[in-house]
Protein backbone atom coordinates (compact mmCIF):
# COMPACT_ATOMS: atom_id res chain seq x y z
CA UNK A 1 0.00 0.00 0.00
CA UNK A 2 0.80 3.35 -1.04
CA UNK A 3 1.74 5.86 1.89
CA UNK A 4 -0.05 9.58 2.06
CA UNK A 5 3.32 11.07 2.06
CA UNK A 6 4.92 8.87 -1.29
CA UNK A 7 1.48 10.43 -2.90
CA UNK A 8 2.43 13.86 -2.10
CA UNK A 9 5.80 13.03 -3.68
CA UNK A 10 4.78 11.27 -6.65
CA UNK A 11 2.43 14.55 -7.27
CA UNK A 12 4.41 17.04 -6.97
CA UNK A 13 7.47 15.65 -8.91
CA UNK A 14 4.25 14.86 -11.63
CA UNK A 15 3.30 18.84 -11.87
CA UNK A 16 6.51 20.22 -11.15
CA UNK A 17 7.96 18.01 -14.46
CA UNK A 18 5.03 18.45 -16.26
CA UNK A 19 5.31 22.00 -16.08
CA UNK A 20 8.53 22.39 -17.20
CA UNK A 21 7.74 20.27 -19.81
CA UNK A 22 4.68 23.10 -21.30
CA UNK A 23 7.29 26.00 -21.47
CA UNK A 24 9.39 23.99 -23.07
CA UNK A 25 6.93 22.85 -26.10
CA UNK A 26 6.03 26.28 -26.52
CA UNK A 27 9.21 28.06 -27.42
CA UNK A 28 12.33 28.44 -26.14
CA UNK A 29 15.31 30.53 -27.32
CA UNK A 30 13.48 31.44 -30.25
CA UNK A 31 11.98 27.72 -31.94
CA UNK A 32 8.47 27.13 -31.50
CA UNK A 33 6.04 24.06 -32.60
CA UNK A 34 4.83 23.93 -36.10
CA UNK A 35 7.97 27.05 -37.20
CA UNK A 36 7.85 25.22 -40.68
CA UNK A 37 3.90 24.90 -40.53
CA UNK A 38 3.76 27.76 -43.96
CA UNK A 39 7.81 27.42 -45.05
CA UNK A 40 7.66 23.99 -45.39
CA UNK A 41 4.64 21.98 -43.80
CA UNK A 42 5.42 18.55 -45.10
CA UNK A 43 9.12 19.23 -43.57
CA UNK A 44 7.84 17.12 -40.29
CA UNK A 45 6.55 14.07 -42.33
CA UNK A 46 9.45 13.91 -44.61
CA UNK A 47 11.58 13.59 -41.99
CA UNK A 48 9.56 10.55 -40.36
CA UNK A 49 8.95 8.83 -43.53
CA UNK A 50 12.74 8.99 -44.05
CA UNK A 51 13.75 7.65 -41.06
CA UNK A 52 10.64 4.98 -41.20
CA UNK A 53 12.51 3.87 -44.64
CA UNK A 54 15.84 3.49 -43.16
CA UNK A 55 14.45 1.93 -39.98
CA UNK A 56 12.57 -0.88 -41.81
CA UNK A 57 15.94 -1.45 -43.02
CA UNK A 58 18.23 -1.38 -40.17
CA UNK A 59 16.55 -1.26 -37.23
CA UNK A 60 19.38 0.05 -35.04
CA UNK A 61 19.47 3.22 -37.16
CA UNK A 62 17.25 4.48 -34.49
CA UNK A 63 19.61 4.35 -31.61
CA UNK A 64 22.33 5.58 -34.02
CA UNK A 65 20.57 8.73 -34.66
CA UNK A 66 19.60 9.21 -30.91
CA UNK A 67 23.11 9.16 -30.23
CA UNK A 68 23.93 11.80 -32.65
CA UNK A 69 21.22 13.91 -31.42
CA UNK A 70 22.87 14.13 -27.75
CA UNK A 71 26.41 14.36 -29.14
CA UNK A 72 25.69 17.61 -31.83
CA UNK A 73 23.96 19.28 -29.02
CA UNK A 74 26.48 18.51 -26.52
CA UNK A 75 29.22 19.85 -28.06
CA UNK A 76 28.34 23.03 -29.73
CA UNK A 77 24.62 23.44 -29.12
CA UNK A 78 22.23 21.81 -31.27
CA UNK A 79 23.49 23.39 -34.23
CA UNK A 80 24.26 19.95 -37.11
CA UNK A 81 28.12 20.52 -36.15
CA UNK A 82 28.61 17.26 -35.69
CA UNK A 83 27.45 16.31 -39.14
CA UNK A 84 30.60 18.62 -40.75
CA UNK A 85 32.94 17.02 -43.07
CA UNK A 86 36.55 17.71 -42.31
CA UNK A 87 40.09 16.56 -41.67
CA UNK A 88 39.95 18.47 -37.98
CA UNK A 89 36.03 18.61 -37.16
CA UNK A 90 33.68 16.76 -34.37
CA UNK A 91 33.56 14.24 -36.83
CA UNK A 92 37.52 12.82 -36.24
CA UNK A 93 36.96 12.88 -32.06
CA UNK A 94 37.70 9.84 -31.29
CA UNK A 95 34.17 9.94 -28.67
CA UNK A 96 32.63 10.66 -32.29
CA UNK A 97 34.07 7.81 -34.59
CA UNK A 98 31.08 5.62 -33.90
CA UNK A 99 28.48 7.87 -34.98
CA UNK A 100 25.85 6.39 -37.58
CA UNK A 101 23.23 7.24 -39.09
CA UNK A 102 24.20 10.17 -41.34
CA UNK A 103 23.09 8.51 -44.58
CA UNK A 104 19.35 9.29 -43.57
CA UNK A 105 20.13 12.76 -42.30
CA UNK A 106 21.26 13.48 -45.68
CA UNK A 107 18.29 11.61 -47.67
CA UNK A 108 16.07 13.78 -45.56
CA UNK A 109 17.41 16.88 -46.24
CA UNK A 110 17.77 15.91 -50.67
CA UNK A 111 14.35 15.26 -50.13
CA UNK A 112 13.77 18.69 -48.26
CA UNK A 113 15.58 20.78 -50.33
CA UNK A 114 13.82 19.49 -53.59
CA UNK A 115 10.40 20.25 -51.85
CA UNK A 116 11.48 23.61 -49.99
CA UNK A 117 14.87 24.89 -50.91
CA UNK A 118 16.73 26.41 -48.40
CA UNK A 119 14.62 26.42 -45.53
CA UNK A 120 14.68 23.24 -43.39
CA UNK A 121 18.26 23.51 -41.25
CA UNK A 122 20.43 20.35 -40.67
CA UNK A 123 19.75 20.84 -37.20
CA UNK A 124 16.18 20.52 -37.27
CA UNK A 125 16.33 16.96 -39.54
CA UNK A 126 18.68 15.53 -36.26
CA UNK A 127 16.14 16.85 -33.72
CA UNK A 128 13.32 15.10 -35.65
CA UNK A 129 14.57 11.87 -36.33
CA UNK A 130 15.75 11.94 -33.02
CA UNK A 131 12.25 11.56 -32.05
CA UNK A 132 10.77 9.78 -34.73
CA UNK A 133 13.26 6.97 -33.90
CA UNK A 134 12.32 6.91 -30.51
CA UNK A 135 8.87 6.49 -31.47
CA UNK A 136 9.92 3.46 -33.85
CA UNK A 137 11.43 1.56 -31.38
CA UNK A 138 7.76 1.46 -28.42
CA UNK A 139 8.86 4.98 -27.31
CA UNK A 140 6.54 8.08 -26.76
CA UNK A 141 6.58 10.51 -29.25
CA UNK A 142 6.74 14.43 -27.96
CA UNK A 143 6.69 17.92 -30.01
CA UNK A 144 9.59 18.98 -31.33
CA UNK A 145 9.96 23.09 -31.18
CA UNK A 146 11.81 24.16 -34.84
CA UNK A 147 14.00 27.10 -35.93
CA UNK A 148 17.22 26.25 -34.95
CA UNK A 149 19.94 26.93 -37.77
CA UNK A 150 23.02 25.33 -38.65
CA UNK A 151 26.60 26.27 -37.58
CA UNK A 152 29.07 27.33 -39.29
CA UNK A 153 32.32 25.69 -36.65
CA UNK A 154 33.10 22.00 -35.78
CA UNK A 155 36.19 21.25 -34.11
CA UNK A 156 37.69 17.83 -32.93
CA UNK A 157 38.15 19.52 -29.07
CA UNK A 158 34.49 20.30 -28.90
CA UNK A 159 34.19 16.86 -28.46
CA UNK A 160 36.00 17.92 -24.76
CA UNK A 161 32.82 18.57 -23.33
CA UNK A 162 30.88 15.10 -24.35
CA UNK A 163 30.08 12.69 -20.96
CA UNK A 164 32.40 10.27 -20.72
CA UNK A 165 31.37 6.73 -19.53
CA UNK A 166 34.66 6.84 -17.13
CA UNK A 167 33.07 9.75 -15.72
CA UNK A 168 32.16 10.62 -11.94
CA UNK A 169 28.50 11.13 -11.27
CA UNK A 170 29.76 14.62 -9.85
CA UNK A 171 31.44 15.21 -13.54
CA UNK A 172 28.35 13.98 -14.49
CA UNK A 173 26.52 16.91 -13.13
CA UNK A 174 28.60 19.52 -13.87
CA UNK A 175 28.89 18.56 -17.57
CA UNK A 176 24.82 18.66 -17.19
CA UNK A 177 24.35 21.42 -15.12
CA UNK A 178 26.93 23.22 -17.59
CA UNK A 179 24.31 23.33 -20.24
CA UNK A 180 21.00 24.11 -18.36
CA UNK A 181 20.23 20.42 -17.63
CA UNK A 182 19.88 19.27 -13.68
CA UNK A 183 19.87 15.47 -12.54
CA UNK A 184 16.97 14.62 -13.03
CA UNK A 185 18.20 14.86 -16.86
CA UNK A 186 20.73 13.25 -16.28
CA UNK A 187 18.89 9.98 -15.20
CA UNK A 188 16.32 10.56 -17.68
CA UNK A 189 18.53 10.78 -20.61
CA UNK A 190 20.89 8.74 -19.84
CA UNK A 191 17.43 5.82 -20.11
CA UNK A 192 17.86 6.40 -23.68
CA UNK A 193 20.95 3.63 -24.07
CA UNK A 194 17.79 1.07 -23.38
CA UNK A 195 17.72 1.24 -27.01
CA UNK A 196 21.77 1.90 -27.47
CA UNK A 197 25.40 -0.19 -28.04
CA UNK A 198 28.70 -0.12 -26.66
CA UNK A 199 32.28 -1.06 -28.23
CA UNK A 200 33.62 -3.65 -25.64
CA UNK A 201 36.90 -1.68 -25.03
CA UNK A 202 34.48 1.01 -23.38
CA UNK A 203 33.93 -1.70 -20.18
CA UNK A 204 36.19 -4.44 -20.47
CA UNK A 205 38.01 -3.09 -17.98
CA UNK A 206 35.20 -3.56 -15.19
CA UNK A 207 35.59 -7.31 -16.04
CA UNK A 208 38.90 -7.81 -16.19
CA UNK A 209 40.99 -5.06 -14.56
CA UNK A 210 39.47 -2.61 -12.35
CA UNK A 211 42.41 -0.47 -11.10
CA UNK A 212 40.13 2.06 -9.12
CA UNK A 213 40.09 -1.32 -6.44
CA UNK A 214 43.22 -2.62 -7.58
CA UNK A 215 45.08 -4.04 -10.30
CA UNK A 216 43.41 -7.67 -11.64
CA UNK A 217 40.12 -7.66 -9.93
CA UNK A 218 36.65 -7.11 -11.18
CA UNK A 219 34.13 -3.98 -10.46
CA UNK A 220 32.66 -5.08 -7.27
CA UNK A 221 29.29 -3.18 -8.89
CA UNK A 222 28.88 -6.65 -11.68
CA UNK A 223 26.59 -8.73 -10.16
CA UNK A 224 28.76 -11.62 -9.96
CA UNK A 225 25.65 -14.09 -11.60
CA UNK A 226 25.91 -11.63 -14.37
CA UNK A 227 29.58 -11.55 -14.99
CA UNK A 228 30.08 -14.57 -16.85
CA UNK A 229 27.63 -13.62 -19.56
CA UNK A 230 29.15 -10.71 -19.90
CA UNK A 231 32.61 -12.14 -20.31
CA UNK A 232 31.11 -14.27 -23.33
CA UNK A 233 30.14 -11.33 -24.94
CA UNK A 234 33.64 -9.46 -24.53
CA UNK A 235 36.68 -12.27 -24.16
CA UNK A 236 39.52 -10.42 -21.96
CA UNK A 237 41.80 -10.70 -25.23
CA UNK A 238 38.57 -10.35 -27.59
CA UNK A 239 37.96 -7.92 -30.53
CA UNK A 240 37.83 -4.88 -28.50
CA UNK A 241 35.29 -2.72 -31.19
CA UNK A 242 32.72 -5.89 -30.91
CA UNK A 243 29.51 -3.89 -29.91
CA UNK A 244 26.99 -4.92 -27.08
CA UNK A 245 23.44 -4.08 -26.11
CA UNK A 246 23.33 -1.64 -23.01
CA UNK A 247 20.67 -3.17 -22.26
CA UNK A 248 20.88 -6.90 -22.72
CA UNK A 249 17.15 -7.52 -21.94
CA UNK A 250 15.19 -5.45 -24.30
CA UNK A 251 17.85 -4.08 -26.60
CA UNK A 252 15.59 -3.02 -29.58
CA UNK A 253 12.60 -1.76 -27.25
CA UNK A 254 12.20 1.60 -25.21
CA UNK A 255 11.40 0.64 -22.53
CA UNK A 256 12.41 0.66 -18.38
CA UNK A 257 14.59 -2.40 -18.64
CA UNK A 258 17.94 -0.85 -18.61
CA UNK A 259 16.76 1.63 -15.11
CA UNK A 260 16.18 -2.42 -13.62
CA UNK A 261 19.37 -3.69 -14.80
CA UNK A 262 21.19 -1.39 -12.55
CA UNK A 263 19.40 -2.35 -9.54
CA UNK A 264 20.57 -5.74 -10.00
CA UNK A 265 24.11 -5.08 -10.98
CA UNK A 266 24.25 -5.65 -14.45
CA UNK A 267 24.73 -2.22 -16.04
CA UNK A 268 26.90 -2.20 -19.12
CA UNK A 269 29.21 1.05 -18.63
CA UNK A 270 30.31 2.29 -15.36
CA UNK A 271 28.33 4.84 -15.92
CA UNK A 272 25.63 3.62 -16.22
CA UNK A 273 26.13 1.53 -12.89
CA UNK A 274 27.15 4.71 -10.98
CA UNK A 275 23.36 6.11 -11.42
CA UNK A 276 22.40 3.27 -8.87
CA UNK A 277 25.10 3.05 -6.44
CA UNK A 278 24.70 7.35 -5.82
CA UNK A 279 22.74 7.78 -3.48
CA UNK A 280 21.29 11.16 -5.89
CA UNK A 281 20.54 9.54 -8.87
CA UNK A 282 19.52 6.13 -6.92
CA UNK A 283 16.19 8.22 -5.70
CA UNK A 284 15.53 9.54 -9.44
CA UNK A 285 16.11 5.90 -10.78
CA UNK A 286 13.56 4.47 -8.25
CA UNK A 287 11.08 7.07 -9.16
CA UNK A 288 11.30 5.74 -12.55
CA UNK A 289 10.94 2.23 -11.84
CA UNK A 290 7.90 2.84 -9.35
CA UNK A 291 5.78 5.95 -10.66
CA UNK A 292 6.86 8.85 -13.06
CA UNK A 293 6.16 7.52 -16.90
CA UNK A 294 9.52 7.13 -18.00
CA UNK A 295 8.71 7.60 -21.84
CA UNK A 296 7.04 10.83 -21.36
CA UNK A 297 9.86 12.14 -18.92
CA UNK A 298 12.50 11.47 -21.80
CA UNK A 299 10.41 13.09 -24.45
CA UNK A 300 10.48 16.82 -21.22
CA UNK A 301 14.21 16.16 -21.14
CA UNK A 302 14.67 16.00 -24.85
CA UNK A 303 13.20 18.73 -25.62
CA UNK A 304 15.03 20.54 -23.22
CA UNK A 305 18.06 19.30 -24.10
CA UNK A 306 17.36 19.95 -28.01
CA UNK A 307 17.29 23.93 -27.37
CA UNK A 308 21.07 23.74 -25.92
CA UNK A 309 22.88 26.39 -27.75
CA UNK A 310 20.43 26.95 -30.04
CA UNK A 311 20.89 29.31 -33.36
CA UNK A 312 18.15 31.25 -34.64
CA UNK A 313 17.31 34.44 -36.68
CA UNK A 314 20.32 35.65 -38.41
CA UNK A 315 22.67 32.99 -36.59
CA UNK A 316 23.94 30.18 -38.43
CA UNK A 317 22.90 29.16 -41.96
CA UNK A 318 20.67 26.70 -43.44
CA UNK A 319 22.79 24.40 -44.95
CA UNK A 320 22.33 23.23 -48.60
CA UNK A 321 24.25 20.06 -48.08
CA UNK A 322 24.37 19.01 -44.40
CA UNK A 323 28.04 17.50 -44.19
CA UNK A 324 29.46 20.90 -45.69
CA UNK A 325 29.14 24.82 -44.52
CA UNK A 326 27.70 26.88 -47.78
Amino acid sequence: MVSGNSNQIFIFWMLHLLAIGASLVHGHKGTRVGFYSTTCPQAESIVSSTVQCHFNSDHTVAAGLLRMHFHDCFMRGCDASVLIDGPNTQKKAVANLGLRGYEVIDHAKTQLEAACPGVVSCADILALAARDSVVLVNGSSWVVPTGRRDGRVSLVSDADSLPAFTDSIDMLKQKFSALGLNTHDLVVLAGGHTIGTSACQSFQYRMYNFTKVRNGVVDPSISPAFLPQLRALCPQYGDGSKRVALDTHSPNRFDTSYFRNMRIGQGILESDQMLWNDASTKAIVQHLLLGLNFKEEFGNSMIKMSNIGVKTGNAGEIRQVCSKIN
